[in-house]
Formats: C-alpha cells, structure tokens, sequence
C-alpha cells in the first residue's frame, strides 16, 4: 500500500484508525475501497449490536441513531463510487480503450 492510498484510507476512516489493521486488510483484498467498505461495514454492525439510545431522566439522553445513518451514507456513497480512491483507474483511462469515431460532412450550398 502506497503513501496515497493510505492517506486516502485515512481520510475516509479517520485517524484513529490502526494502520498495521489497514495494511493486513489491504494485503487481503486487494483494493482501498473494499478495505474502507469492509471497516465502514463492520463499525456499522458494531453500532446496530449497542442500544441505541440511552435515557436518564433529567441527568443523560444519548443516541446514536445518527451516527448509524452517517455510517449508512457514507458505504453507500462508496459504493456508488463516489470519492475515487488512488489505487483505482482514473475513468476513461484504460490503456486497452480504442475510441473511434465518425462524422458526417454535409455539402453547403455555394453562391
């Protein structure tokens, strides 16, 4: 795993996040964004497994029912792609890719 990709990691997961755990899972899978999906998924569960609100009249209220969603957001825009991650192909670069093309040349009337 490069610098970049790292960082990017980081950026998505936040910087409590153990970077020996980063760079075992990213030697397993391969790819950035499935690391990022695989933690964001985890932490996920990790939430929906606690209660979700605490209530003590007068003295506590706590809820977490937002940081669930956060966490729902924030896989879902990674898995619709959003925030390209440095070890994935720029779109529209692959080096295979033929483009061809083709016009129409229409004859204009001359004076």
């Amino acid at each position: 795993m490069d610098t970049a990709t790292q960082a990017w990691l980081i950026s998505q997961l936040g910087t409590a996040t153990d970077l020996t755990d980063l760079t075992a899972r990213y030697t397993r899978l391969g790819k950035a964004r499935a690391v990022a999906l695989e933690i964001l998924n985890q932490r996920l569960a990790d939430l929906r497994a606690q209660v979700a609100s605490v209530n003590l009249s007068g003295v506590v209220s706590v809820t977490y029912t937002e940081n669930i969603r956060a966490y729902e957001r924030q896989i879902l825009a990674l898995e619709a792609g959003g925030s390209p991650a440095p070890d994935e192909p720029a779109a529209g670069s692959d080096d295979d890719t033929v483009l061809l093309g083709t016009f129409q040349l229409v004859e204009r009337r001359r004076r």
